[in-house]
């Protein structure tokens, strides 16, 4: 028996987070320099493995293809949406209308049975 019970409902939360975590690692990677810089450097490999570790406690109750690619798809949208103000991304319409189609598929996946194992 795992020491921590994984609930679909738990397991969803875990993944959102780790998704976030994925846009921290790309963000400080960035950040890094080339890991050049230290702070960012150590940022990076913490989220790192933060995202990795919740990724794989997740996938302990959902179905791979859809938890990855949630996760995928939480931290590519994140990253360039943030990366618009701490970087200084160009932002247009098109991008804008792209991010909206990577959120509406993630939704699609959980709609189409992605939270059952």
């Amino acid at each position: 028996m795992n020491a921590i019970s994984t609930t679909p409902t738990l397991a969803w939360v875990v993944l959102i987070v780790s998704g976030g975590l994925e846009a921290g690692w790309a963000l400080c990677l960035k950040a890094s320099e080339g890991f050049s810089r230290l702070w960012p450097s150590v940022g990076f490999f913490v989220m790192l493995a933060g995202s990795m570790v919740g990724l794989s406690f997740a996938l302990r109750s959902l179905p791979v293809g859809v938890a990855y690619g949630v996760w995928v798809g939480i931290g590519a949208t994140a990253t360039a949406l943030l990366a618009i103000p701490l970087f200084g991304e160009t932002v247009t319409v098109l991008k804008l209308v792209c991010l909206a189609l990577i959120v509406a598929g993630v939704v699609g996946l959980n709609l189409a049975g992605g939270g059952h194992a």
